[in-house]
């Protein structure tokens, strides 16, 4: 990349990397949304997104650490309420744990995260890393993936309801109010890193930003696959026979 994009170009080559490497696209996603997942695979991607789900917050928290501007930190925060909360609204994150208890896990198994995929561990805590250490702007851009997530809430919820006899409206309410929080953020987001990023490196750096989100998801996905699917647990991961 040698010249600056449009603020529209740029953007069309985010919405590119969506397009190629999001993980609606893993094959875990495509059993899912089909009904060829059994409970148990159900139940350790449930168990293991937890860890994601539950760090996100931390990960705001990591961001909303960096600005400078009270207006930028008043927006971003409202992510860290609606993960973890606030007054009569519980969360996100405990109702990530409603999910999962809906499915016959254990919910303090889930809340301690503790037989959980290495590579769960590993992705989360790298991308918390890549938050607190790149620039602000590559940490917003890492955020994008939100532009794609509507549309695997819709395939996977449409598709878990009609295949799985084991899952109801009331087990999928988390992701109840997620299309809307995630089009009010990624606009946001969208927004600055087309604003802020107006040089060459400085896109190319908020692409690679939005690939590497990208990867992390798709790694854990085939994690799972390797795990649950393909039958090659890890030591000290979640075994299906004993719930």
């Amino acid at each position: 990349m040698t010249e600056a994009m449009s603020p529209a170009e740029l953007e069309q080559a985010l919405r590119a990397i969506g397009a190629e490497r999001y993980h609606n696209l893993h094959p875990f996603h495509r059993l899912m949304r089909e009904g060829r997942c059994t409970k148990a695979q159900i139940q350790a991607w449930a168990l293991n997104r937890y860890h994601y789900q539950a760090t996100i917050p931390v990960k705001d928290a990591t961001i909303l650490s960096r600005m400078d501007s009270p207006a930028l930190r008043r927006e971003w925060r409202r992510r860290i309420v609606d993960h973890d909360g606030e007054g009569n609204n519980e969360g996100g994150v405990q109702r990530w744990l409603n999910l999962a208890e809906g499915l016959g896990l254990d919910r303090d198994l889930v809340a301690s995260c503790r037989a959980i995929l290495p590579i769960t561990r590993y992705c989360v805590g790298a991308y918390v890393q890549f938050c607190a250490t790149r620039s602000l702007v590559e940490a917003i851009a890492s955020s994008l993936t939100e532009l794609f997530s509507p549309a695997i809430i819709s395939e996977r919820v449409s598709g878990m309801l009609a295949s799985y006899d084991f899952v109801s409206r009331a087990t999928l309410a988390y992701f109840t109010a997620r299309p809307e929080q995630a089009k009010r953020d990624s606009d946001f987001a969208l927004a600055y890193v087309k604003r802020h990023a107006i040089t060459p490196e400085a896109q190319r750096a908020v692409l690679d930003a939005l690939s590497f989100k990208c990867d992390l998801l798709w790694a854990m996905s085939d994690a799972l696959t390797h795990a649950y699917v393909e039958g090659h647990i890890p030591p000290g991961a979640w075994l299906p026979e004993a719930t």
